[in-house]
């Protein structure tokens, strides 16, 4: 959807259980308005069924039971006609409830996938800070638990609303009729429950938020347990682990305790009023019907509606923790879908958004196949060339914890700049900001491409023209050609199959059990390191972009196969702009210029002769006097 169209979109804050409940709502209406219909009308046909059929036992009893008695041959003919009267009024709620079941199951089951993916295609469109600061555990229980407790809900609670209201006002409408002071007897007790209800749930409400974060949270820790075992095993760290997750768990367990002492009240507490409301019915109905002042069939109808009149009541009561724990995870999911969008340029009120101005095209030159489109009149084009450059730039990822000082450094058109320094010192922030998975603020620097502020660039096309070569080697599910032609999506088998060759991944990728179609499982996990590192690297080469960044893109690669991929990298890197993190300094002795970041500033600049001629920090790295932090 386009970010205007996403303004409109209803907003909850958080803890706004008025504004949860209408969004669900939206999505509960949209595509689904006649099944709501039809629903609506099968839930009050039904209550309507079971009010008018408790009526039955007034003509009943007074008409035919007790005139009956004593008698020998009375006529039943219009006894059977009432009871199939009865009987057809009976089946008429049966299929009105069979129906509204079938149709609530098919618009829940909807809800919850447009949901899902609404939710997914939001979260393609969020920053990478987002994914920074959430585990994945905490991202994927948005999809199953938050979710999937939505659907008690829509399914049960908000229909059994529908009924309670309905059956209440039926009930009390024929309890009216039949005895009035009865009837006040039932209010009384009525607002007794609303008022234990409001008490109880108000007690309850404000622990389930606390619930659903330590929920995340274990989920959280444990898939981090899970994917770390060899970690774990190896360093012997058993004990820590379960110490940890112990203090997890006991944290879940009183927030969970604390949430449900109240919740699990409302059942026995609403249900045992609802028997005293019922008992005091009985006795005051007999001591009418005794004194003649009440018919045995009017009470047994009234005793009829009480139980009718309770029994919702108390049900509602039954899913209230359910209902608190939807609106929980409810909120969630909504928040995380009303985290702001990765926006492009010119965006300083979210009710003023503007896209990137500058496109990225395809040139019908040969010598220039791809070039920026400037808009202006007439439209400029602007060769891709691949020059980059920093200007006083100055960023931090958290106010008043600066991590990158006045950095400028250029980078010409086919140029390799190579970053050195401690961990922590800035390195990968540069390549970040390069991207723009972080945006510098306008007063902390500029960084252009081709002479173009990048903020003016479409995030999409800047990304097309940036490949990228991360440390942590990401495999998707698939085949070796489907991870390879990530790259490109339109890019051909021959095309992938040339990438590969130089990376020199063509002959282990020959060597796997069906060559290019063989299929990776769990994040490559039946290769080795080495081989999903050039996989990697052969992904990034099919995309062919001018400017190029490997952010340790051999520190998982041994020093063989590091060998066995140095002219391949050579031959990816030649022609293209290519910055290049590394600790291993013998992987960027050829680059045209090395800058060697401490603590955010570039305290050395210079090509490998010219560093180690300065007998400086890099000197001292290379010739191991000293060591990378």
């Amino acid at each position: 959807m386009s970010e205007k169209k996403y303004m409109t979109i209803r907003t909850a804050r958080a803890h706004d259980v008025g504004g949860t409940i209408r969004r669900t709502l939206d999505y509960l209406v949209k595509g689904n308005k006649g099944k709501l219909a039809a629903i609506v009308f099968c839930l009050l046909l039904s209550s309507l069924t079971g009010v008018i059929s408790s009526y039955f036992f007034t003509p009943i009893i007074n008409n035919y039971v007790v005139p009956f008695i004593g008698q020998e041959n009375p006529d039943m003919s219009g006894f059977v006609r009432m009871l199939c009267l009865m009987a057809a009024v009976y089946l008429t709620g049966v299929i009105s409830s069979y129906t509204n079941k079938k149709l609530i199951s098919i618009v829940s089951t909807g809800m919850l996938h447009d949901l899902r993916k609404d939710l997914f295609k939001k979260m393609q469109r969020l920053p990478v800070r987002v994914f920074d600061s959430h585990t994945h555990g905490e991202m994927m229980i948005l999809y199953t638990n938050d979710i999937d407790t939505m659907r008690p809900m829509v399914a049960d609670t908000m229909p059994q609303l529908i009924t309670t209201f309905t059956t209440l006002v039926g009930c009390f409408t024929m309890m009216a009729v039949l005895n009035f002071r009865l009837m006040l007897i039932v209010l009384a007790m009525l607002v007794i429950i609303m008022l234990v209800t409001y008490f109880l749930a108000n007690g309850s409400r404000r622990y389930f938020a606390g619930l659903q974060k330590e929920v995340s949270d274990m989920n959280g820790y444990s898939e981090e347990m899970f994917s770390g075992q060899k970690v774990i095993k190896v360093f012997n760290h058993e004990k820590e682990a379960i110490e940890e997750f112990d203090k997890i768990a006991d944290a879940l367990y009183l927030s969970s305790f604390r949430t449900n002492a109240y919740a699990s009240l409302l059942f026995p507490v609403n249900g045992n009023l609802a028997f005293v409301a019922y008992a005091i019915v009985a006795v005051v109905g007999a001591k009418f019907c005794i004194e003649g002042t009440m018919s045995l069939g009017v009470l047994t109808s009234f005793l009829m509606y009480v139980r009718q009149f309770t029994g919702p009541i108390a049900n509602i009561s039954q899913q209230f923790n359910g209902f608190m724990m939807a609106l929980a995870g409810a909120e969630r999911v909504f928040e995380m879908m009303d985290s702001a969008p990765e926006l492009d340029y010119g965006i300083i009120e979210l009710v003023n958004i503007e896209e990137g101005r500058e496109e990225l095209v395809e040139t019908e030159k040969k010598t220039e196949r791809w070039a920026w489109k400037i808009p202006v009149d007439p439209p400029k084009l602007i060769e891709l060339k691949g020059d980059v450059r920093l200007n006083n730039v100055t960023f931090s990822y958290v106010k008043g914890k600066t991590i990158l000082k006045d950095i400028s450094l250029y980078a010409k058109p086919g140029q390799k700049i190579a970053f050195v320094g401690s961990t922590g010192a800035g390195k990968t922030t540069i390549t970040n900001l390069l991207n723009r998975f972080y945006d510098v603020a306008d007063q902390e620097g500029m960084i252009t491409l081709d002479g173009i502020p990048i903020k003016e660039i479409r995030k999409d096309d800047l990304r097309r023209s940036i490949g990228m070569v991360l440390q942590d080697t990401n495999l998707f599910s698939g085949t070796v050609m489907d991870n390879i032609r990530y790259g490109r999506l339109d890019a051909s088998d021959e095309e992938c199959i040339a990438a590969a060759k130089r990376c020199n991944a063509d002959s282990f990728i020959r060597r796997l059990p069906q060559g290019y179609q063989t299929m990776l499982t769990s994040n490559g996990s039946n290769l080795s390191q080495g081989q999903r590192q050039l996989l990697n690297i052969a992904r990034a080469a099919v995309a062919d972009p001018p400017v190029m960044i490997l952010d340790e893109a051999t520190s998982s690669i041994d020093t063989h196969t590091e060998k066995l991929i140095e002219k391949g990298m050579d031959e990816l890197m030649k022609g293209r702009t290519t910055f290049v993190i590394a600790h291993r300094l013998s992987t960027v002795r050829n680059a045209n210029a090395i800058m060697v970041l401490e603590h955010g500033q570039i305290v050395e600049r210079g090509d490998h002769e010219e560093l180690l001629a300065l007998k400086g920090r890099y000197y001292q790295l290379y010739t191991g006097k000293a060591e990378l932090d």
